[in-house]
């Protein structure tokens, strides 16, 4: 185990090492000045806005139901995770020539199509959830015989 990590430590530092001189010796000092500026504005966004937000909506998540929560949760999820992937391509629609397609499509309306396909999709697993619950509570009491334990979350 201790040579694995070794040798993993040694080629993570050849690759910094490598990255470092290909950034410093191909790339212009106007371009690493913005990337430092990306990487500053990108340190802040995540800290002063991302974090405490997230931090927030956990908050507000847990006065919801546990078995309704982790739907909730899948869903604020997968609407987040296309919200982070379409956010930077409606920012830069227009900007590329007609030759690069992705950028020219209505990419914000495909948003909002993709996040009403998860609100509905996740709605529907919920559904789903409760509908089985009380399925197995109506057998249960029709026959007097508890069902196997399932996990009540």
């Amino acid at each position: 185990m201790k040579a694995w990590r070794i040798g993993l430590s040694v080629l993570g530092l050849v690759a910094l090492a490598f990255g470092l001189v290909e950034l410093t010796t191909g790339v212009s000092p106007v371009s690493l000045l913005r990337v430092a500026v990306w990487l500053v504005a990108a340190l802040i966004i995540h800290d002063a806005l991302w974090s405490p937000a997230l931090l927030g909506v956990g908050g507000l998540l847990t006065r919801v139901p546990a078995r309704g929560r982790r739907y909730l949760q899948a869903g604020l999820l997968i609407g987040g995770a296309l919200t982070v992937i379409a956010v930077p391509m409606i920012y830069l629609r227009g900007s590329q020539p007609a030759s690069k397609a992705i950028l020219l499509q209505n990419v914000g309306l495909n948003l909002v199509l993709l996040l009403a396909i998860v609100a509905v999709v996740t709605g529907l697993a919920y559904a789903l959830r409760v509908v089985l619950d009380r399925g197995r509570q109506h057998a249960e009491a029709t026959s007097g015989n508890p069902l196997p334990d399932r996990d009540p979350a």
